[in-house]
Order: structure tokens, then sequence, then C-alpha cells
């Protein structure tokens, strides 16, 4: 019988039993994803020092993310299979070693090209660090303890993000280029050297079954099987349509848009990235014990982070004035902070769809969704901007567009899921009845 279940308070047989050891070993994993987000989003507090020091303008500063971007979502269904295959702590292990090599890269690259490589080898590490985590925290928590689970992962990946907002900056202001990314790239070390001596893929008696190597046979089928859940993709249109606003706020525009477009010094800005990070955490913890308790909450909540953020960017880009005033600065940055935990309800959508052995793939289908999102935003905004003489007004309008697609999708999907989770909710409720003693 599959462990996933529709419902937030069903404990299944053969669950594993969570605990301090759980928490100890799940610590560990986290650990390695919030070192991979500091080095992810570096980038977005240098933009404005990159395009300097490389002497590109914003097209071209914004390949820096796009190429990362592009990396990390192409990577997402390969990264699920061999996640699925070779469990959490091989995948892990690469993943340290190709984003710190990465970061280290970008420290000393001497130019334009070289640089981009080095975001190339941070994203493709990078990338390999969400799945493994969420498939650990499948594999030492009960199903029931999933939304919460995910919900805590997100958040220390926003620690990650404090972290790169509001140390990074001072580092690079403080002691240079070099010194600043050398230096923050000791941290891929330190984690990787946890991660060998304590992580463990899964507690005693709850190993998975053997699956035998099939090729290319085995990797069709789990990306078939996967697909065809529709769970698994409303999840993807649920991660694409509300991740990407913060992402690419964040990532590379924020900065250049509160300092170039509102007028704002790089202090203030700075200030304003951080109350987006911190909001996301706040936000964070509530919508994991919403949806952890009330599962029909997860599209009302989805739906309306996605309609506040597109009121707040409207709102914000057509006000009469020159610069928007500084309290609807501070609302557009609280509001942008729900994105990050409102697409981790995607994965609420994959995760009981599909059977253990299935987990990496789903995971990795539905993470694709917000980065390619971010990915395409990141490149129109770039080239808006240099199309429009820096109009940030028209190169943010891009962001209602890819909402659009994405409600769309989901509007179109919800039934389906609806009706194979309501199915799956009886099946197991009639199973569990049935389970002996």
């Amino acid at each position: 019988m599959s462990r996933s279940s529709s419902s937030a308070t069903i404990t299944l047989p053969g669950d594993p039993p969570g605990g301090r050891r759980a928490m100890a070993v799940w610590s560990v994993g986290v650990s390695v994803y919030f070192v991979a987000v500091i080095f992810r989003t570096s980038l977005g507090v240098a933009g404005l020092d990159a395009a300097d020091r490389f002497h590109v303008n914003a097209s071209a500063l914004s390949t820096f993310s796009i190429l990362q971007l592009l990396v990390y979502a192409g990577m997402q269904i390969p990264v699920g299979l061999l996640v699925d295959r070779l469990g959490t702590k091989k995948v892990l292990t690469i993943g340290v070693v190709l984003f710190t090599a990465g970061q280290l890269g970008f420290a000393f690259s001497p130019s334009y090209g070289t640089a981009l490589a080095s975001r190339a080898l941070l994203g493709c590490g990078d990338a390999m660090t969400f799945i493994s985590v969420l498939r650990l925290g499948t594999r030492w928590f009960p199903a029931r303890r999933g939304p919460l689970v995910a919900q805590l992962a997100g958040l220390v990946g926003m620690a990650g993000n404090l972290v790169s907002t509001l140390f990074i900056a001072r580092l690079l202001h403080g002691v240079g280029w070099t010194a600043a990314f050398a230096g923050s790239a000791l941290a891929g070390v330190v984690v990787l050297v946890l991660m060998l001596l304590f992580l463990k893929d899964h507690p005693e008696g709850h190993e998975p079954e053997p699956v035998p190597h099939q090729g290319a046979a085995y990797v069709r089928r789990q990306i078939a099987a996967s697909w065809r859940e529709p769970g698994t993709r409303l999840g993807l249109w649920v991660h694409f349509t509300t991740q990407f606003p913060a992402m690419v706020f964040l990532l590379l525009w924020g900065l250049p848009f509160l300092v170039r477009a509102q007028g704002l010094s790089r202090a203030t800005a700075g200030e304003l990235l951080t109350l987006v990070v911190l909001s996301n955490m706040l936000i964070g913890l509530v919508y994991g014990q919403i949806v952890a308790r009330h599962h029909a909450a997860r599209l009302p909540l989805a739906l309306g982070t996605v309609g506040a953020t597109a009121l707040m960017w409207a709102v914000t880009l057509v006000w009469p004035a020159e610069h928007a005033p500084m309290w609807l600065l501070v609302v557009l940055c609280t509001v942008l902070g729900a994105c990050g935990p409102a697409s981790m309800i995607g994965f609420d959508f994959a995760r009981p769809a599909n059977p253990p052995e299935r987990q990496g793939t789903a995971s990795g289908i539905t993470n694709m969704g917000g980065f390619v999102a971010s990915m395409t935003t990141l490149f129109l905004i770039g080239v808006l901007l240099d199309a429009t003489g820096d109009d940030y007004t028209v190169a943010f309008s891009a962001v209602f567009v890819l909402q659009a697609l994405g409600v769309g999708q989901i509007l179109r999907l919800r039934g389906r899921v609806a009706r194979r989770e309501r199915e799956r909710l009886v099946a197991s409720r009639v199973e569990t009845v049935h389970v002996p003693a």
C-alpha cells in the first residue's frame, strides 16, 4: 500500500516514526540546502557590482541568473530519477561538491565567460539539494507531517536567503568580490563534512524496496507514471504560478528596481529585500500549519497568494507619482514573502498522487515549474529594460503574463485532482480498517 494519502490526519501502516533522531538527520540534510540557497542568491545582492566588474548591460547581467536557473530547471527530472535510484546521501554529496566549486570559481572568474560557467556549475549542484531534502523528509517523517516538513525546508532555504542579503552584501562591500565569494565557499566544505559523517537515507527497518536497473525503460516509466497523475501536473502549475515573482525579485531584479526605479539607497533597498525574506519565513510557518490541518485550504491559499501578488505589483507599477511611497513598497515586499510558502503547496498536490518510489521524480517535475517561470521572467525583464531604456513599469508587466498562464492551467486541472484525491482517501480508509492489529 502507498504511504501517501490525501488526508493530512491519517497515520498509515509502515510510516516512519519521526522523532528526535529524524529531526537530527533531516537537519543535516537541510543544512546543505541552506548553504545552496546562500550561494544561489548571492548574485542578488551583487548584481550591480557584477555589471561593473564584467562591464555588461541588463540583458547580459540577467544571463547569469537565467543560465543558473536553466541548468537548475533542466536538472530537476534527472535529479529526481537519481534520488529515487541512488538515494539522498549520494546525490547530495555530488551537489555539495558542484555548488561549492561553482561559488569558488565565481570568486576568481577573470571574465564574463568564466563567471557564466561558474554560475552554471553552481546551478547544477544547487539542483540536487531541494529534491533530496524533500525525499529525506518523506523517508524519516510520517506522511501526515509532509506539508509541515516541506514548509520548514522552504523556511530554512529563506534563512539562507536572509544570510545572503545581510552578510554577503556586507562582505562584498567590506572585503571585496574575491574574498567575499571565496570565503563564503568554505560553508560548502563544512556541510560536506557534516553530511558524510551523520546523514543516513532512512531509519532502520524502513529501507525502500530495491529497484532493479532497467536503463532507459525505467526512466521513461518513472517520468510517464508521474506525469499521468493530475496531482503532479497541478503541483507543477501551482509552483510555476506562485514562486517566480519573489524569486525574480530576490535573485536579481529587486535591488536594481528599488535603487534605480524607486530612488532608494542600497541600504534601504537591502532592508526591503530582507523584509521579503522575513515575511517568507513567518508566512511559511503559518501556511505549513494550515495545510497540515486543512488540506482543502491548499488551492485557496495558492490562488489567494497569486491574486494578492498581482494586485500589489499592479498598484506599485501604475502609482501616479514618480516613485511609489515607502508604505506601498513595504506592503509589496511583505506580500512577495508569501510566494515561497505558496509554491511549496505544489508539492502537497504531487506527494499524495505518487507512491514512495516515485517521490523524487514527481518532486522534480513539480520543482521545474517555478524555476522555468523565474528563468522566463528574468529574461523578459532584461530584454524589456534594454528595449525601453530601463522602463521598469513595462519590464515588470511580464509578471502578469505568466501569472495568467499559470492560473488558467490550475483552474483546468483542479477538478480532476479533487476526484482522484477523494478516490485515494476512500481506498486508504478501507485498507486501514483491514490492517491486522
